[in-house]
């Protein structure tokens, strides 16, 4: 197999134009080679993601899509359970696997019952049931890693399995924004110290942790206003205002349709709203993060970050369209955005202008900054 660095370009550019809504699986399930299963299933497993960790160095991107993929069959377990107590089974099951030293993998846990929606819960499956070629990646991983892997599934389980308890005992809802916030870390906080800790090398100090968790609160937002509706219909609700429409199947085009007076549509879109609001706010946690990471002069872990920060700006500039809110500028398409992220590459000077512009934006975006 050609050397990562003659790779990454494939890699990136093949990003652009992957079908995620209608991934081909039965390639994806007869690709048995282990390396070659890491990067194809990457894409419909991670979104940009994928992207992001296919700029890192070599090394750290295979610790690092190891540890995502990880994440993403823990999702899969959240998701698709058919039950409150087999999803909490199949979390503790799945990180018990994890000890606290490294050793060679039990079997991942078969999730039965699962009823998928799309191909995208289907590829996800398939990620779980062909855990062991993920497995074989782990294990031929530096120690130092496997341990960050290990803490990062740990971590994650647990703050899983606390929210599972949550919904349940709530019937659906998480009830005020200090849970909202302990989601977000759980499911993204995690591994965003997870990759801070890879690029640093060590352990990450209490400052560093806690502005690692309002980075995972701004990037996890992002997928929590997305899929309000699609959450809505699985019986799952981020914002207890929406707790009559648990269960209720509602048609994106109708909720955006400003002069059809429709009781969802106004509490969805008042839901989005005070989330936009929240994300955009925790947007000066990633120039700190920035910071705190102490690039060298070219970097590309650096050029990694400024891709996801693009990302996430890019999907905030749509969101505040989709709500009526005035845009700012930014690149559009992926391979703008890719491209934008590019000078990062060679100039810290560059990456830190651009960071603090976008900072600039979301902030001046905010539903807050009008009371300001």
């Amino acid at each position: 197999m050609l050397p990562f660095a003659l790779r990454r370009p494939w890699l990136l550019l093949r990003d652009l134009w992957v079908n995620r809504d209608e991934p081909d699986l039965e390639k994806l399930r007869a690709t048995h080679s282990p390396e070659r299963f890491l990067w194809a299933i990457l894409p419909h497993a991670a979104r940009t993601f994928s992207a992001c960790i296919a700029m890192l160095p070599a090394q750290m991107a295979r610790a690092a899509a190891v540890g995502y993929l990880y994440c993403r069959i823990l999702d899969t377990y959240e998701d698709l359970a058919p039950s409150e107590a087999e999803g909490q089974r199949l979390l503790l099951t799945f990180a018990k696997r994890f000890g606290h030293s490294p050793g060679k993998l039990s079997s991942a846990p078969s999730l039965e019952g699962a009823t998928p929606v799309d191909h995208r819960d289907r590829a996800h499956l398939l990620l779980v049931d062909c855990c062991d070629r993920v497995d074989a990646i782990y294990h031929t991983l530096p120690k130092t890693s496997q341990r960050a892997v290990q803490k990062l599934v740990r971590d994650m389980a647990g703050g899983m399995i606390w929210a599972r308890r949550i919904f349940e005992k709530q019937r659906g809802c998480l009830h005020s924004e200090q849970q909202l916030y302990h989601y977000c870390h759980a499911v993204l906080g995690n591994p965003v110290a997870f990759a801070q800790k890879l690029i640093l090398g060590r352990e990450l100090s209490h400052a560093e942790r806690s502005n690692a968790m309002r980075v995972g609160e701004f990037v996890q937002l992002a997928n929590v206003t997305r899929d309000i509706e699609k959450d809505l219909a699985r019986r799952v609700a981020y914002d207890s205002r929406l707790a009559p429409y648990l269960g209720h199947t509602l048609p994106r085009d109708l909720l955006d349709d400003t002069e059809n007076d429709f009781p969802p549509r106004k509490a969805v879109h008042a839901a989005r709203i005070r989330m936009f609001a929240i994300a955009l706010d925790r947007s000066p946690a990633y120039t700190e993060m920035l910071r705190q990471l102490r690039f060298r002069r070219i970097s590309l872990t650096r050029a990694s970050a400024m891709l996801m920060f693009e990302f996430c700006n890019r999907y905030y500039r749509s969101c505040a369209q989709h709500l009526g809110r005035t845009e700012w500028p930014g690149p559009r398409g992926s391979l703008r955005t890719l491209m934008s992220a590019l000078p990062s590459l060679l100039s810290q000077k560059h990456a830190m202008r651009r960071a603090e512009t976008i900072k600039s934006h979301l902030l001046a975006a905010s539903p807050n900054a009008d009371n300001r």
